[in-house]
């Protein structure tokens, strides 16, 4: 096929957005949304190598490099999608998301507007994924209405949610919402928010399931302008409801299933928290309720929500409002006697605890170094977690992400980060899925003089996408000072529960005594609780293999019930009595 030739099949087809603005007139599942669907990947031809991330990297800039600086952004689109269409096999979207969101944009104007020619014009999956992680970068107010239109196609909606969202957080979020086609009970509210009915809104709000997915939570409440709807001067009506509603979404933002938490990417959060701390006076005095109060608090005095930008005194002014409602009769009734079944009796307790080691220390750390340990609300269970915060501001979640802070048990227990002439290599914490897969936080930390100093820090590089700091910067603490705060926090078990202190007090024994497991050939794999039955404590033992791989074995330590002192030192007495794999069930 001659040039001219092969221009005119290619022209010939319709572009995306005229696909998408059929598909607006017509059902999402009918025909034009079947046709345009982007081309499955394709290994290419039988004994073909496929290309590696260099190649496709050198090979996209040095295509995109001179387009970009074309005069001619008609022209330039025509030759990227003629381009594209001979690449076999084609080029996946995330590979040209991750070479265009790093290329050298040396006149903006002319990029934006190749961007946008390949957005309206292009009629290429590749070729528009470019325009789109291009927009990104210079979008603006008028590319608005064109990136909602191509939002009805599947294909395009998680690369038109990327650009929409440096441009409009809102309109982002719908289409996010819109694409969650599983999820039966968002239907009614992006039915809602596509109307534009604030009444149906508020009312589908209310409906949603108190949970949701981390994700979800954050982009309901930016489709749905969650942080506006409780604000001084607004109706009352409906107050309680929405409240709750509120504070279920900043409660599912803040849990760390998902790695880094939704809540550092919710630019509203600071609204959201004024907002539920002027509604929670609505609230009923319930579980739920206090649950959602107590976690606001604890996540604002130093969980990643506290990183936003918020300013002097509005943070301590939250959590004081907060605090006040939990401090009423009524409320601190709910929390005074257990709860009728096991899960509610542990999430009583969990709230005693939460709310004593708040009511110490009510500004939340101070300047300086502060270590504080902070154990989820046990509806969303995760880890205990030993959050360092330095200078008011909690120091894994900005720096590192990937996971909470390594628990009291490794990091205050263990005398690890206490400082010492001899410097030392502390992980601080650990991504979810292990070190080896997503990496760790790593610091050393020495005495210097009168200072203790963190430096030579070892951190994977954050995502481009994440707000988390690039360069951690070496950290100096006045040495008598740091002392005093480790030592407090080594000191302080008032976080912990029955089962928690006697796997504690079973670990320093075994670290003090190790020849109790050396004799029976066997080493300390973890200690801790049951992570859906806290009050079981376990010892998890390794033992090696003659001419294979290790084995492992589990004890539950019997005693429940008993004090804490007295089950530890009956499973140390039995461990030096004999061998844990003869004590049976």
């Amino acid at each position: 096929m001659s040039a001219p030739e092969e221009r005119g099949a290619l022209t010939s087809r319709p572009s995306l957005y005229t696909c998408a603005v059929s598909v607006r007139h017509a059902e999402p599942e009918g025909p034009w949304c079947q046709e345009y669907a982007a081309p499955p990947a394709r290994i290419g031809p039988k004994g073909k190598a496929r290309r590696g991330w260099a190649e496709i990297r050198d090979e996209l800039t040095g295509l995109l490099g001179p387009l970009l600086m074309d005069p001619d952004a008609a022209s330039a689109a025509e030759q990227l999608h003629r381009r594209f269409s001979a690449m076999d096999p084609p080029v996946h979207h995330r590979n040209i998301h991750r070479v265009v969101r790093g290329l050298p944009l040396e006149n903006e104007a002319r990029a934006r507007a190749f961007a946008r020619c390949l957005v309206r014009t292009g009629h290429g999956h590749p070729s528009v994924c470019v325009g789109l992680v291009l927009l990104a970068r210079l979008g603006e107010p008028e590319d608005v209405p064109y990136l909602v239109t191509l939002g009805v196609l599947r294909d395009l909606a998680g690369p038109v949610v990327h650009a929409l969202d440096t441009i409009d957080r809102s309109a982002a979020a719908l289409i996010s919402l819109r694409d969650q086609e599983t999820k039966p009970e968002l239907h009614g509210l992006v039915a809602a928010l596509g109307a534009g009915d604030d009444a149906a809104v508020r009312a589908a709000l209310v409906a949603l399931p108190s949970t949701v997915a981390p994700g979800v939570a954050r982009r309901v409440a930016e489709a749905a302008g969650a942080a506006r709807l409780l604000r001084p001067g607004a109706p009352r009506a409906q107050a309680g409801e929405l409240t709750a509603r509120l504070g279920w979404l900043l409660f599912w933002m803040t849990t760390m299933r998902d790695y880094t938490s939704e809540i550092l990417l919710y630019e509203e959060a600071v609204c959201a928290y004024e907002s539920f701390a002027w509604g929670a006076p609505h609230l009923e005095p319930t579980l739920d309720h206090y649950a959602l109060v107590l976690s606001a608090v604890q996540e604002l005095r130093s969980g990643p929500g506290s990183l936003h930008g918020w300013g002097p005194g509005r943070r301590e002014a939250v959590i004081a409002e907060l605090a006040a409602v939990l401090d009423r009769a009524e409320w601190r009734a709910v929390v005074e006697q257990d709860g009728a079944d096991a899960g509610a009796r542990w999430r009583t307790a969990w709230a005693r605890r939460a709310r004593a080691q708040v009511a110490r220390d009510p500004a939340g750390p101070a300047e300086g170094l502060r270590i504080e340990v902070a154990e989820r609300d046990p509806l969303d269970p995760g880890t205990v977690e030993a959050r360092i915060v330095v200078g008011g501001r909690p120091l894994v979640p900005e720096v590192f992400g990937r996971g909470p802070a390594n628990s009291p048990e490794w990091l205050l227990d263990s005398g690890r980060l206490r400082a010492t002439e001899e410097s030392r290599e502390v992980q601080l914490a650990e991504a979810y899925c292990t070190e080896g897969c997503c990496g760790a936080l790593h610091v050393t930390i020495r005495r210097d003089g009168g200072e203790v100093v963190w430096s030579d820090w070892r951190c994977p590089a954050p995502s481009p996408s994440r707000p988390h700091v690039r360069e951690i910067p070496e950290l100096r603490f006045d040495a008598a000072e740091y002392d005093a705060e480790i030592a407090r926090a080594e000191n302080d078990h008032t976080w912990t529960w029955p089962a928690r202190k006697a796997a504690r007090l079973i670990a320093a024994g075994l670290r003090d005594r190790p020849e109790l497991l050396t004799r029976w050939g066997a080493e300390l794999s973890w200690i801790g609780t049951e992570f859906r039955d806290p009050d079981r404590a376990v010892v998890s033992l390794r033992y090696a293999g003659e001419d294979g791989p290790p084995t492992y074995f589990k004890w539950y330590v019997p005693g429940a019930g008993t004090p804490p002192e007295n089950r530890a030192a009956d499973a140390l007495n039995r461990l030096a009595a004999a061998d844990p794999r003869t004590y049976g069930s």
